[in-house]
């Protein structure tokens, strides 16, 4: 059986994050204890305005025998999780001048240097860089040269000691800056000082929604009467002890961190006590009252398959309430901007026009969300396909991400395990048509073998059972597992019933899903094979990139599947390129074959693939047999990776290999080609 590597990631992180986040936290803190920790009273000789003129535009080291001292008030603490190896001073407790940033790799900083605290950072051998156009206090090393010349490491927790003291004599309460969203463009000298925005309210996409998904860092905007045209954001993580909890729906004092990545404003939380105050009505949107409770006794209860008999009706005015447990959601992108919901009579697919909905706590796989069905359309769209859906404005329209919370509530009740309906292809009804169910004994038919999940476009794959009935397994191009190969083996398939184009067809949110090794119906066992080498293309560290002819090189881009990828751009000259793998061992394999995906764009040479035995270091003196792998035929536009298709290695056997992608362009046309998730595979 295939190990799924990257979800036993996730439950993991998941899981580490429930440590933090699962306990009930009241965002009341006991003072720390500094008996033990040293502190010290010095003379500063900068103020932070001087610090920060010593940065240009490029990283700023102070000598080591540099007597430069700077002071600062603490304005942040990372008591509660959200701020994060950063320690945000200011120049005055009450109404400060200048903000500024010090990276540290030290955590629970806040047991030394509470907030209020006044310190001094002797600053001999640090040095001033940006992250993301904030100016910011850390040291220069050699990830820091490595990654630019205007960037600074953390300064590393055991020499804190050494350059940054408390004082012994004073601490402030820090008051926040009173400061809209508009000035905000007009006060960067502030960044990193405790603000104050006076009735703020987050916007409506997020209301009714958690500070952020375990795990994960999340931009919740922000609003006030100044600005309406540009957002401003609340940056929260998924690690904070208040990360589960609901934002605040009213309006009223926000109090945080101001800071600023590239030209985007954003402010983190200390604490969530900080705002306390965002529970007035109405707020400028004009919404008068916390909408996020739901009156179940004022609403009548339906069931799945009673929605879909309002499909005649429509938008549906009765004041309805369908409680439903999440099978699908869009956490591999298999489904977009959709999930499914079931209970005891059938399943249906929700519309939601919005991305990452698995992030959401109402839509976990497995949770119970209540949906008020008042204002919404159910129905099917025949020219997509046939299935009920519920949607807005129409039976394949989505509901607003701004509309979500006039719609969906959370049950609270925690998330139980999906337990699917037990089908065969023959007995597949439109009463199953969005159902979650499980298929046994189903492999994919021989045409299939060696296939990716897509290639190019949504692809339809067909599986089959042992008494030949069919059904197809339909995959989204913007899934994740898309450049996959589907399974030899056979088994049990656990998916959607989806109908389109007047057939049943099935969905799997994860490729897990369909994992299928078991022995084939005629009795065939599909080989084991293991990795014998694989790239994502981090770096080019596993490859020989030969220049022929040109000035263009292959290189690496932030594009990928995930990203990054491997690159060659012609830039419509004349060019020769190879990229050649380090040697790959065969040895003791009875099959092999490799994988990989391209993407290209623009008309111009196709990219050519070799293998060889003897490889010189040099192409031209080399013996290469030419492969022909699939490759990506949509050149209009990087319109999404497409799978090779298993490349047989069968004539190299017992030999030591090198793959190479040969590059060719000439004047005037090239075409762009990356290159992604190479592995090849063999099996004893």
């Amino acid at each position: 059986m295939k190990k799924y590597s990257s979800y036993l990631k996730i439950l993991f992180i998941a899981f580490a994050s429930l440590l933090v986040t699962g306990c009930v936290h009241d965002d009341k803190y006991n003072d720390p204890n500094l008996d033990n920790y040293q502190c010290k009273d010095l003379t500063a000789t900068m103020t932070i305005t001087q610090v920060k003129a010593l940065h240009g535009s490029t990283r700023y080291v102070f000598p080591a025998n540099s007597t430069a001292i700077m002071e600062g008030y603490v304005s942040s603490t990372d008591e509660s999780g959200n701020i994060y190896k950063t320690i945000y001073i200011q120049d005055d407790p009450v109404n400060p001048t200048e903000g500024f940033t010090i990276s540290v790799d030290a955590v629970s900083t806040y047991t030394k240097y509470p907030q209020g605290s006044k310190i001094y950072i002797e600053l001999k051998g640090l040095a001033l860089g940006t992250y993301g156009g904030l100016v910011q206090l850390g040291i220069e090393d050699d990830k820091a040269i490595a990654t630019g010349a205007d960037a600074v490491s953390r300064i590393p927790e055991k020499a804190m000691p050494a350059h940054i003291f408390r004082s012994c004599t004073i601490r402030k309460n820090i008051i926040p800056k009173v400061m809209t969203l508009t000035q905000m463009s007009s006060n960067d000298k502030l960044l990193g000082a405790l603000i104050q925005v006076n009735d703020a309210e987050f916007d409506q996409k997020v209301l009714c929604n958690i500070y952020a998904p375990e795990g994960f860092t999340v931009d919740r905007q922000l609003n006030d009467p100044t600005l309406s045209s540009t957002a401003r954001v609340v940056r929260n993580s998924g690690f904070a002890s208040f990360a589960n909890q609901l934002l605040p729906a009213g309006k009223g004092k926000f109090i945080g961190i101001f800071s600023k990545f590239n030209s985007s404003y954003q402010m983190y939380i200390n604490k969530v006590s900080d705002l306390a105050d965002m529970t007035h009505f109405p707020r400028k949107d004009g919404i008068t009252t916390n909408p996020c409770g739901l009156d179940q006794a004022s609403l009548t209860a339906k069931t799945v398959a009673e929605v879909k008999q309002l499909a005649s009706v429509l938008p549906i005015s009765g004041d309805f309430l369908l409680k439903g447990k999440v099978t699908a959601n869009d956490q591999t992108n298999n489904f977009v901007r959709q999930i499914y919901i079931e209970d005891a009579t059938g399943g249906i697919r929700v519309n939601i026009n919005k991305t990452n909905l698995y992030q959401d706590p109402r839509f976990k796989v497995g949770k119970e969300v209540f949906i008020k069905l008042k204002g919404l359309s159910v129905g099917s769209a025949p020219a997509i396909n046939g299935e009920m859906q519920i949607g807005f404005g129409g039976p394949a329209g989505a509901i607003a991400e701004a509309d979500m919370y006039k719609y969906f509530f959370d049950s609270n009740n925690p998330a139980t395990t999906v337990v699917p309906t037990e089908r065969k292809i023959k007995q597949l009804t439109m009463a199953d048509v969005g159902r979650w169910v499980v298929i046994k004994d189903l492999e994919f038919t021989d045409a299939e073998l060696g296939k990716t999940y897509v290639s190019g476009t949504s692809t339809e794959r067909t599986l089959k059972d042992c008494e030949g009935n069919t059904i197809l397994l339909t995959t989204s191009t913007t899934a994740t597992f898309k450049g996959a190969e589907v399974d030899s083996g056979k088994g049990n398939v656990y998916a959607v019933v989806t109908f389109q184009n007047g057939a049943y067809q099935l969905r799997i949110p994860r490729q897990a899903d369909a994992d299928i090794d078991g022995a084939r119906c005629d009795g065939t066992v599909p080989p084991v094979y293991n990795i014998l080498f694989q790239d994502g293309f981090d770096t080019l560290d596993n490859w020989t990139a030969v220049n022929v002819t040109g000035t263009q090189v292959w290189a690496t881009t932030t594009f990928g599947n995930p990203r990054p990828s491997a690159i060659m751009d012609g830039n419509r000259q004349l060019n020769e390129d190879w990229l050649v793998s380090k040697k790959i061992s065969l040895a003791g394999m009875q099959e092999a074959y490799f994988t990989f995906e391209t993407d290209g764009r623009f008309s111009g040479n196709p990219l050519e693939v070799y293998v060889s035995s003897n490889f010189t270091g040099v192409p031209a003196t080399t013996t290469w047999v030419k492969m022909n792998p699939a490759l990506d035929s949509d050149l209009g536009g990087f319109s999404g990776f497409v799978g090779s298709g298993r490349v047989n290695l069968k004539d190299f056997i017992n030999k030591d290999v090198v793959i190479a992608f040969k590059y060719t362009s000439v004047a005037g046309f090239s075409t762009t080609w990356e290159v992604d998730n190479f592995t090849v595979k063999g099996a004893k």
